[in-house]
C-alpha cells in the first residue's frame, strides 16, 4: 500500500468516525427534545402547589413522565396513586419526606461534568440547606419526625449489583445542621466486638421513630449485613446477613429489604424480603422480578417499591406477608413519599 493510498484510507476513517459521532449527539439532542414534549397516554399533569403536609393522605414522587414536568416533585391523592397530577416546579434525582420536612437530592450540570447536592426542604417546599453529596445519588430517607435526613451516593461504580463500588451514606441533624457525612465515622461492633475494615461500604439508612436508632446496610468481606445504628453513641451494630437497603415498617417491628439470592442473574440477583426484627424471620414477598430499590411502607401491611419501566420506572406493590401479588400504582414513577 501507497503512502497516498493510507492517507486516503485514514482520511476516511476519519470521515466516517466524524458521522457517526455527529449522528449520536443529534440523536441524543433529539431524544432530549422528546422528552420535553408530553406522550400521548401519558398520565395528566398540571402546575400547581404540592406540600409535605395537609389533611388528605398524598402521595408525593419523582415524576418522569416525559413532557414540561419530567423530574419534578408531584402530587397524587394516595387513595388514587394513577390519577391526575399535580407538579411542583422543585426537580430531584432521589426524594423521601415525613412530618413536614424532605429531602430532595438534585444534580448540578456542569459544563465538563455534573454535581450533585442535598437540599433540605420544608413543608412548602422551600430550601432551608444545602450539603455536597459526593457521588451520584442512590437513596434518601427522613425520620418520622423530620428531625433527621439520611442519604446514599454512590463514589465509584455504578451499580450494588457489582464489586466495583464505593458509597458514601450521610446523616443531617435537620434542626441543629450538624452533618455526620459518612457513616465510617461510626464505630462497628460485628459478633460483639469492635470490627474495622478497609472495605467498610454503607447505604439504605432508615430511621425508627425515637430519633436515636436507625437501620442501615454495611457491606465487608464479600457479605453484607443489616446494622442496627444509635445517633447518640454513633455506633452500629450487625444484626442479620444478606440484607440490602432496609426499610423499617411504620410500627417498628419489621424491615423489608432487597436478598440476594444465588441462581439469579449477576445483574438482577434481588428478592424482596421482610424480616421480622423479634425472630429475625425472613418472609419473602410475592414479587418474583429482581427489585433494585429501597422500599416504602404505604402501612403496615403494604410495600410500595419502583420497577424499570417504559420511561425509568413504574410504582407496584405487594403484601408484605408474603400473599397476594404485585400490582402496578402508578407509570413514570419513582421515589415515592407518603404525608399527611
Amino acid at each position: 500500500m501507497t503512502l497516498r493510498t493510507r492517507i486516503l484510507v485514514l482520511i476516511s476513517a476519519l470521515v466516517v468516525l466524524a458521522g457517526v459521532a455527529t449522528a449520536s449527539v443529534l440523536h441524543a439532542s433529539a431524544r432530549a427534545d422528546r422528552r420535553n414534549q408530553t406522550q400521548p397516554g401519558g398520565p395528566k399533569i398540571t402546575a400547581g402547589t404540592v406540600a409535605l403536609t395537609g389533611d388528605q393522605s398524598r402521595m408525593v414522587f419523582r415524576n418522569m413522565a416525559w413532557g414540561p414536568h419530567r423530574d419534578e416533585l408531584t402530587t397524587v391523592p394516595a387513595s388514587d396513586p394513577s390519577g391526575p397530577r399535580t407538579a411542583s416546579k422543585v426537580k430531584c434525582l432521589r426524594f423521601y419526606a415525613a412530618s413536614g420536612t424532605g429531602v430532595c437530592l438534585q444534580a448540578v450540570h456542569g459544563a465538563v461534568q455534573d454535581t450533585y447536592r442535598a437540599i433540605i426542604l420544608d413543608a412548602h417546599l422551600h430550601e432551608t440547606a444545602r450539603y455536597d453529596v459526593p457521588g451520584i445519588p442512590s437513596r434518601a430517607r427522613v425520620s418520622p419526625s423530620g428531625r433527621y435526613a439520611a442519604w446514599t451516593a454512590f463514589v465509584g461504580g455504578d451499580s450494588y449489583a457489582g464489586t466495583n463500588f464505593s458509597t458514601r451514606a450521610a446523616i443531617v441533624d435537620t434542626r441543629t445542621g450538624k452533618l455526620t457525612p459518612s457513616l465510617e465515622a461510626y464505630r462497628v461492633v460485628k459478633d460483639g466486638r469492635t470490627y474495622h475494615a478497609a472495605d467498610e461500604n454503607f447505604w439504605g439508612v432508615t430511621f425508627a421513630s425515637d430519633d436515636r436508632t436507625f437501620y442501615a446496610t454495611l457491606a465487608t468481606k464479600g457479605k453484607t449485613y443489616l446494622i442496627r445504628g444509635d445517633l447518640r453513641t454513633r455506633t452500629v451494630t450487625t444484626l442479620h446477613t444478606n440484607v440490602e437497603c432496609p426499610s423499617l415498617s411504620p410500627d417498628g417491628t419489621r424491615i423489608a429489604f432487597k436478598k440476594r439470592v444465588k441462581g439469579l442473574p449477576k445483574d438482577a440477583p434481588w428478592h424482596l424480603y421482610v424480616l421480622d426484627l423479634h425472630t429475625m424471620r425472613e418472609t419473602p414477598l410475592a414479587e418474583p422480578r429482581s427489585v433494585d430499590d429501597q422500599a416504602v411502607w404505604r402501612d403496615d401491611h403494604t410495600i410500595v417499591y419502583a420497577l424499570p419501566g417504559d420511561y425509568g420506572a413504574d410504582l407496584y406493590t405487594v403484601p408484605s406477608d408474603g400473599t397476594g401479588k404485585p400490582r402496578r400504582i402508578s407509570s413514570a414513577a419513582v421515589s415515592p413519599a407518603y404525608v399527611r
